[in-house]
């Protein structure tokens, strides 16, 4: 069995094309022993246009932009390219892989190509799944720096050969093979057939997310619980108070301290206030110790009074 990593970079992705201006990427054996090792430059047919997500200033890639018109496209090196990806035995990985997949199928619908065909591996959902962490994610220079690797990032061979130093370093922290990795933590293979791409998956990451999702209903369901106490005890306002003619709001991470929020609005009912959904709606703002969201600072912005929930608490019983 042979490893296969892999890495792409574009000139520029549209919604209709990724523009590919290179392809690099490390052929190793089991043992990570490089058989072979290149960068493929590819003229992508299109001006180099890269940005982020916001259409500010991207990365800069490590090329002489104005050579690659001299470079074979994408049709005329798509051959090399599939061979590597669909070889038997081989197992493809990259980081992020999802990204650089969709790259290939953007790349074979714009020129009318067949679809790619290949199952894959990401080595970040690897690390992700090693520390138990799927909260967000992890870029290739920092886990790179973190294990002694150094690279020029975005030279596609070279996020290949990090790529593949990245695996080695957590099969030899392991004492296993890279698919022996793959079963310890469970973990199902990307795969692309008839230009649709599904992503690796793990035991792991699915219960993340039914816990995350259970999370988010129970938010939901305190959430409803306060906007239906607030319906019914707005009727007990009191026309006199500390509070007559002030709108008051309460952060979000204060309504799921649901005994709390209720005991705080029932008190604020009491003092002739009225509840705003809206923090910048609010005239006071009311928060818990430690936060700095941005409900917070659109009521400062909007020049409300903020106070934590103690002070409020305080105020409304002197």
């Amino acid at each position: 069995m042979k490893y296969l990593f892999f890495d792409i970079e574009c000139a520029g992705v549209s919604k209709n094309a990724a523009k590919i201006c290179a392809f690099g990427y490390c052929l190793t054996d089991e043992k990570f022993h490089i058989l072979e090792k290149q960068d493929l430059l590819i003229n992508p047919q299109g001006k180099f246009h890269l940005t982020d997500p916001k259409g500010r200033q991207g990365i800069v890639l490590p090329y002489e932009y104005d050579a690659f018109k001299n470079y074979p496209t994408f049709v005329e090196v798509e051959p090399k390219i599939r061979a590597l990806l669909e070889t038997k035995d081989t197992v493809v990985a990259g980081h992020a892989t999802q990204n650089d997949v969709k790259y290939l199928n953007l790349e074979a619908k714009r020129f009318s190509l067949p679809s790619f065909q290949f199952s894959f591996a990401d080595t970040q959902f690897v690390y992700m799944n090693k520390i138990g962490e799927f909260s967000r994610q992890f870029g290739l220079g920092k886990i790179a720096e973190e294990l002694g690797v150094e690279f020029v990032p975005h030279r596609a061979v070279d996020d290949a050969y990090a790529t593949m130093k990245i695996a080695e370093a957590m099969c030899k922290e392991e004492k296993c093979s890279l698919v022996e990795l793959f079963e310890k933590y469970s973990i199902t293979l990307g795969r692309i057939k008839n230009y649709e791409v599904t992503q690796n998956t793990s035991v792991a990451q699915e219960k993340y997310l039914a816990e995350v999702k259970r999370k988010k209903e129970e938010r939901e369901r305190v959430r409803v619980a306060f906007h239906n106490f607030i319906d019914r005890e707005k009727r007990k306002r009191k026309k006199d108070g500390k509070l007559k003619g002030k709108r008051i709001c309460f952060s979000h991470a204060l309504v799921l301290e649901l005994d709390k929020a209720k005991m705080l609005a029932q008190k604020m009912f009491e003092q002739g206030g009225f509840y705003a959904f809206h923090a910048e709606e609010c005239d006071v703002y009311v928060y818990l110790d430690g936060e700095n969201g941005q409900r917070l600072k659109s009521a400062e912005a909007n020049k409300a009074r903020l106070l934590r929930a103690e002070e409020f608490q305080e105020y409304l019983e002197k």
